[in-house]
C-alpha cells in the first residue's frame, strides 16, 4: 500500500479579492454575507428586499444578471417561491463565470438539476455544494447506505468529484 499526503487536488482557491454573491439577504443570508466578508471579498447581493444589516456590511445590492456575470461564489439564501422555481438554470448558468462556486443551503428546486449537470460537465460550474436537492424526500433523512439510489439525476451529481451534499436540518 502506497500512502500519498499530497494536497494536489484538495486545496481550494483564495477567496480573498474575489466577489461573492448571496441571492436572499435574510438573516441566513447576512450571517453568510458577515463570513465572507470576513475572507476579504467583495460582496455582492439580490433580494426584492434589501436588508439595512447587508448594506451595513458595504454590500452592493445588483440585479440577477450583474451578481450572476460577477461573482466567483453564489451562495443561496432564499424562500422558494413559484417566481425563483429554478432560478438557477441553463440561462441563467450561461451567465455566471466559468468556474463558479455555487452553493445552496435554502430550497433544492432553487436549481435547476439538470442544467447543473450540464454546467459542471462543461466546467460552467467549479464546484457545487448542497444540503438541499429539489427531490430529496425519497432520499434524506434516513440511513440510504444500503440501499441503491433509483434517483439517476442525484446519482450523477453525487458522483461527480466537484460535488458536495451535505445533511440538512429543515425539511
Amino acid at each position: 500500500m502506497t500512502l500519498t499526503f499530497s494536497l494536489e487536488g484538495l486545496t481550494g482557491f483564495t477567496m480573498h479579492g474575489k466577489t461573492a454573491g448571496v441571492i436572499g439577504t435574510g438573516k441566513i443570508g447576512v450571517a453568510a454575507l458577515r463570513i465572507l466578508k470576513g475572507f476579504g471579498m467583495r460582496l455582492l447581493a439580490f433580494d426584492p428586499y434589501p436588508s439595512t444589516a447587508a448594506l451595513d456590511l458595504g454590500v452592493e445590492y445588483v440585479d440577477l444578471q450583474t451578481l450572476f456575470a460577477e461573482s466567483d461564489v453564489i451562495s443561496l439564501h432564499c424562500p422558494l417561491t413559484p417566481e425563483n422555481y429554478h432560478l438557477l438554470n441553463h440561462a441563467a448558468f450561461d451567465q455566471m463565470k466559468n468556474g463558479v462556486m455555487v452553493i445552496n443551503t435554502s430550497r433544492g428546486a432553487l436549481i435547476d438539476s439538470q442544467a447543473a449537470i450540464e454546467a459542471l460537465k462543461n466546467q460552467k460550474i467549479g464546484s457545487l455544494g448542497m444540503d438541499v436537492y429539489e427531490n430529496e424526500r425519497d432520499l434524506f433523512f434516513e440511513d440510504k447506505s444500503n440501499d441503491v439510489i433509483q434517483d439517476d439525476v442525484f446519482r450523477r451529481l453525487s458522483a461527480c468529484h466537484n460535488v458536495l451534499f451535505t445533511g440538512t436540518r429543515h425539511s
